[in-house]
């Protein structure tokens, strides 16, 4: 990786990392990408969802859908029969980050293999 000078002020800096900043906070916390991985495989119900993540709690799993539906991640969608049915679905948004999920994926590999040699 070549090396980049720096000219900027603290406050550019700063301001340069906001996306980044921004990025691990929708993503980053524990659940999020399990919960997009579980829903893109077919577990779209709650239910489905819980079962397929194991240990997360109810509370945890309905606090971490709605955040993820409020950045326009997944699409919650009720049904007009009866029982109600809800599901949850990638939207055409969640497309754009399989590639970072993707390298993600191959550092967090990599990484353990460092680690664990």
């Amino acid at each position: 990786m070549e090396e980049i000078e720096c000219n900027l002020t603290y406050r550019q800096c700063i301001h340069n990392l906001y996306p980044l900043r921004d990025s691990l906070e929708v993503l980053g916390p524990k659940w999020r990408i399990q919960i997009l991985v579980v829903i893109k495989y077919g577990n779209e119900s709650f239910t489905a969802i819980q079962r397929a993540l194991e240990t997360i709690s109810p509370k945890v799993l309905s606090s971490e859908l709605k955040i993820l539906e409020e950045n326009g991640l997944i699409k919650r969608e009720t049904s007009e029969t009866y029982p109600i049915m809800i599901r949850y679905t990638w939207t055409p948004h969640t497309e754009s980050i399989v590639a970072i999920m993707d390298t993600l994926k191959a550092w967090g590999q990599e990484h353990r293999n460092h680690l664990f040699k």
